[in-house]
């Protein structure tokens, strides 16, 4: 792990933890929920007359997840019985503590007491099949089959800022700074959220790597740190930015898709040994990921879809702190309020589900931009290698999504970005050149 050993990465872990009113902890760091639904009838019709040529080669699958609002595909696919409707009546999901537990299941492997795939912070899936971030540095491959979500994170930050009104523009906030080095959560390096909150503060002038102290925290974990002062800003996915709200202990400066419309965020991820070894399994998650994600972005689910996963089980949360940003109002918490954000959280629209292997490229790109992975890499190599859009495309066919809504290409072409930075993924080495604060 490039300038931030996994030992050191423990150690900070560790210590930030400690500092929080909230204290996760227990050998596995998770809990499981097994393929029987609770308090909800499945609408799902089970799998009935499979052709055994298509019929899955297991049964079962330990899938992960962390407790965000964008996990909801995998939680509303097990509790509306979409699992068992293609024949995967046996799937398991687990809670999971943080994302470097996550790592560490998936590096096991569910025959080792661990996980078979997860909802993972896209850039993860690189970041291990490359060994940057896995004991011993030894490559985990992973396959990347969908993109479970666009947009739905934020950057928030601390009431003490609540009079700047701090948004998009983080040039404000480096004045406030006056030099401090004060610590900046995000869920792990080089992923998602790192990658967020460094691409606003470079944007503004802030290094993320000498003006302030970037650290990482568990996601349910952010909210009781901000409140006990262990950290002046985070970058996180919902429902923790809405939480920080309703508790009074800070704003939201902007949400991600802000930053970039529509941008990638996680993925059904697999080890890419399982899926070798059970494509048609592979194949039947996919189609049930795929049509809970169609379930899950229906206005008319919302409300049910928050009061699922906002259970004990799962999030844990008040539906209220779920719904409203699920529905696309936005409270910002300081009396800015978007009724219909165009840049909320979507599963589906959009093609928020199809996993373009540009926004794969943009990832590795961005983690060479700090460090994480090796200048050297093959960019293109490493998204051929994870990406496995075929899966995504058989099985959208296979569940009757219309050839209008798959993607022809697996490039959405040059994206842009708030300050109106370009990234073409068939040259990432200019964009990386046209980026005033990097390490690479």
């Amino acid at each position: 792990m490039s300038n931030l050993s996994r030992r050191k990465f423990i150690i900070t872990a560790g210590a930030t933890a400690a500092g929080t009113l909230l204290v996760h902890g227990c050998s596995s760091g998770s809990t499981t929920s097994n393929a029987t639904p609770s308090g909800t009838s499945p609408t799902a019709a089970p799998a009935v007359n499979i052709n055994p040529a298509d019929a899955p080669e297991v049964t079962a699958a330990k899938l992960g997840f962390i407790a965000l609002t964008d996990a909801a595909p995998l939680i509303i696919a097990l509790e509306k019985g979409y699992f068992a409707k293609y024949g995967m009546k046996d799937v398991q999901i687990s809670k999971q503590a943080s994302w470097p537990v996550t790592r560490d299941n998936l590096e096991l492997g569910s025959d080792k007491g661990g996980i078979d795939g997860a909802h993972l912070l896209s850039p993860m899936a690189h970041q291990m099949t490359l060994g940057t971030i896995t004991k011993g540095n030894q490559p985990v491959p992973m396959n990347i089959l969908a993109r479970l979500n666009t947009n739905g994170q934020g950057i928030s930050l601390g009431k003490k800022y609540l009079d700047l009104k701090i948004g998009t523009d983080s040039k404000p906030f480096k004045a406030a700074l006056a030099n401090q080095k004060v610590p900046i959560a995000m869920t792990f390096p080089g992923g998602t959220h790192d990658l967020w909150i460094r691409y606003w503060l470079a944007a503004g002038g802030i290094n993320p790597d000498t003006d302030v102290s970037v650290i990482p925290v568990p996601p349910p974990q952010m909210v009781a740190n901000m409140k006990s002062g262990s950290m002046e800003a985070f970058c996180v996915g919902e429902p923790w930015n809405a939480q920080l709200i309703a508790q009074k202990v800070g704003y939201s400066a902007l949400i991600t898709g802000e930053l970039w419309k529509d941008h990638p965020e996680k993925a059904l991820t697999l080890r890419a040994d399982w899926v070798a070894k059970n494509p048609k399994a592979a194949k039947a998650i996919t189609m049930a990921v795929l049509e809970s994600q169609q379930w899950c972005d229906k206005p008319e689910n919302k409300q049910e879809m928050c009061e699922i996963i906002g259970k004990d089980r799962w999030l844990k949360v008040p539906v209220a702190d779920i719904v409203a940003r699920s529905k696309g109002e936005i409270d910002y918490g300081t009396g800015r309020v978007e009724a219909a954000s165009p840049v909320a959280m979507k599963f589906w629209a959009d093609n928020a589900s199809y996993p373009y292997k540009s926004h794969d490229a943009w990832f590795i790109t961005e983690n060479i931009r700090w460090g994480y992975i090796p200048a050297n890499t093959d960019i293109k190599a490493t998204v051929d290698k994870v990406n496995r859009e075929d899966i995504w495309k058989a099985a959208a066919t296979a569940i009757g999504v219309p050839a209008a809504q798959i993607p022809a290409t697996t490039s959405r072409g040059i994206e842009t970005f708030f300050d109106g930075i370009k990234f073409d993924p068939d040259k990432p080495e200019e964009y990386l050149k046209s980026l005033a604060i990097k390490k690479a």
